[in-house]
Order: structure tokens, then sequence, then C-alpha cells
């Protein structure tokens, strides 16, 4: 039986083995607050999934889509070029 193999070596880096570079950790911590909202929406979202919903639940999940809403306008805000107004 023949055996079926690489002939040469891998050319390309395990992505496995790579530390992310500071301006990817950067990137990160700038949007953790959006992160993190999107996280709570998504356990409330999980808490609801097998029984049915109360005004309570409800208010939950609208004030975590609102939190959702507000850090991404947060974050685009931050990221939007400053321009003049007429420009």
């Amino acid at each position: 039986m023949k055996h079926i193999g690489a002939l040469q070596a891998v050319v390309t880096a395990d992505l496995s083995e790579r530390e992310p570079t500071a301006a990817e950790l950067d990137a990160i911590e700038d949007e953790m607050p959006l992160i993190a909202a999107e996280v709570e929406l998504l356990d409330v979202q999980i808490s609801l999934l097998d029984r049915p919903v109360s005004e309570l639940d409800a208010r939950r999940i609208r004030r975590a889509r609102r939190q959702v809403l507000a850090a991404r306008r947060e974050l685009t805000n931050r990221a939007a070029p400053v321009t003049g107004v007429g420009a």
C-alpha cells in the first residue's frame, strides 16, 4: 500500500498558535460594551425559551435591546470621522 502525504512543509502559520496583536486586543476592548449588551440580550432570550413571556420579561427584553442599540450607536459614533457642517 502506498502512503499518500504532504511532500512539502507547511508554508502558512498555524492560526491556533497565533496570539492576538495589540491592535486586535484594543479593538476588542473598544467593543466590550456592545459585546456585554449582546450577551445580556442573549441571556434574556435563552431564559424565555421554555416559558410564556410575562410583562416583566417583556420589559427585560426591551431593556436589553435598548442597551444593545445604545452600545452600537456609541461605537458607531466613536468610529465615525468628524466632519464640518455642510461638508
